[in-house]
């Protein structure tokens, strides 16, 4: 049972392919079948790292290589950081080279057995002011392989330039869009006033437990000085790029339906699953009116029944069934008002149904994006000069940024993934390299302007 409470997304057509550049770097590219593929005269047919249908045998066509961080991103998505038993240890590795080529210090925090977050450090000119966070995470979700075009860790790239690969968007582009931003403006000899700390935490697709929720307690965390920080946000499918500021709070429930248990023969009276029953039913009704009122799915709160568990036998009426949902409840709800609405719910499927929380989430914090605020500002007068549309939602999940923002920090959630459909989590999730380049140069302009922000209030 799934409830929707959003029409699908209508198709969309769109001649440009990413939002005009202003600066002479960036690259020019067409469509073809609706999604950004090559640059403009350049190169056609299999692109230069000899990818095919298979992973191997196409055609170079002219002198071109790669660009080298698009070769860097393709072999960060070959390393195996998928759940349920993640290899960390090849993902530290990697960002322990990344450091020592971008001649920058990576400190190792282990926060719980076997769950490291890295930091990667540029120290300001003015190390006493509150720093810049540029967060990733380093897991990927599972796979079901046999769904796929090609091997999801193959990085496999096909002729119009997109780059296959669980995480590719979910968010290991993001990651090296980072690294590659700050190994360029190294390179052109910037520095900026604020220190720049790249973080790299484990576990965020499941829960964060073990990760940046545990980090934010330590004083490691703390010792950080954070003033603003950047995590991952969502493709849009559109010219726009959406930018997220708050996020809709997940609760994960379980509902226990005890009943009289009998033979599968029998007329049996009250039992667990007519109690079960009752109770998605309960869930789903009381939400379905809202559904003309969506705008964004940020902005209502959605509830699934994602398990079922119960019985022994065929013919064995079960003494006890649980039914479990994912709730995602938009900031702006009264939350104490929402579980007593819950509370209500299993009170009509019977008197003996119980429930409890895997996991329930109260944060209700928001990051300010009114071009009054410092940090907000920075962020947006950039994206406008770069000619890029802002459109500006509360995140329909959850990510890293949850703790953050609940430590009382400004966190934005944001990918620079226009024109590029929504497929993380899902079979064939891909990025075109066009608009993975274009994201460091976003990157490019985005980090300076951030740590740049003049000294705010209580720093002077």
């Amino acid at each position: 049972l799934q409830h929707c409470l959003f029409s699908p997304a209508p198709r969309f057509y769109s001649t440009a392919c990413l939002a005009p550049p202003t600066d002479s770097t960036a690259l020019p590219c067409v469509l073809v079948n609706n999604k950004p593929s090559r640059p403009a005269g350049q190169w056609n047919g299999m692109l230069p790292d000899k990818d095919g249908p298979s992973g191997g045998g196409g055609v170079q066509d002219g002198p071109r290589t790669e660009d080298p961080s698009v070769t860097l991103f393709r072999e960060y998505l070959r390393l195996k950081t998928v759940h349920p038993e993640p290899d960390y240890d090849a993902a530290l590795r990697f960002l322990e080279r990344m450091a020592e080529e971008l001649g920058l210090p990576i400190k190792k925090v282990e926060v719980c057995p076997g769950r490291v977050v890295a930091i990667i450090t540029w120290v300001g000119s003015r190390p006493e002011l509150k720093s810049v966070v540029l967060n990733s995470h380093t897991d990927v979700v599972p796979v079901y392989e046999e769904h796929w075009k090609y091997d999801p860790f193959a990085a496999v790239k096909d002729a119009d330039g997109n780059i296959y690969g669980r995480g590719s968007q979910d968010m290991k582009c993001v990651t090296i869009q980072y690294i590659e931003a700050i190994r360029r403006l190294k390179a052109a000899g910037k520095r900026f006033s604020r220190t720049i700390h790249l973080t790299f935490v484990p576990d965020e697709e499941v829960g964060g437990h073990k990760g940046m929720e545990t980090f934010v307690k330590l004083p490691e965390f703390h010792k950080l000085n954070i003033g603003f920080a950047l995590d991952e946000g969502l493709a849009n499918p559109t010219n726009a790029y959406t930018v997220f500021y708050g996020e809709r709070n997940p609760w994960w429930i379980t509902v226990h339906c005890p009943g009289s248990p009998g033979h599968g023969s029998r007329f049996v009276e009250n039992t667990a699953a007519e109690k079960l029953v009752k109770t998605p039913v309960s869930f789903i009704l009381s939400l379905y009116s809202k559904r003309l009122e969506c705008f964004t799915l940020g902005d209502v709160t959605t509830v699934n029944m994602t398990m079922v568990k119960g019985g022994v036998a065929y013919n064995v009426v079960p003494a006890e069934m649980d039914v479990s949902f994912d709730l995602r409840i938009p900031p702006t709800d009264n939350l104490q008002e929402f579980e007593e609405k819950i509370k209500a719910w299993c009170k009509e499927a019977g008197e003996d149904v119980t429930y409890d929380f895997a996991q329930k989430h109260m944060d209700q914090n928001f990051t300010c994006t009114e071009e009054s605020d410092p940090w907000w500002h920075a962020f947006s007068s950039t994206c406008k000069a770069m000619n890029m549309t802002v459109k500006k939602e509360i995140f329909p999940a959850a990510t890293d940024s949850r703790f953050i923002r609940e430590e009382g920090l400004p966190a934005i959630g944001f990918s620079p993934m226009n024109l590029t459909p929504i497929l993380l989590h899902d079979h064939n999730e891909y990025l075109n390299e066009q608009v993975f380049l274009r994201g460091i140069q976003v990157y490019e302009r985005l980090v300076p302007a951030l740590a740049s922000v003049p000294p705010l209030s209580g720093e002077e």
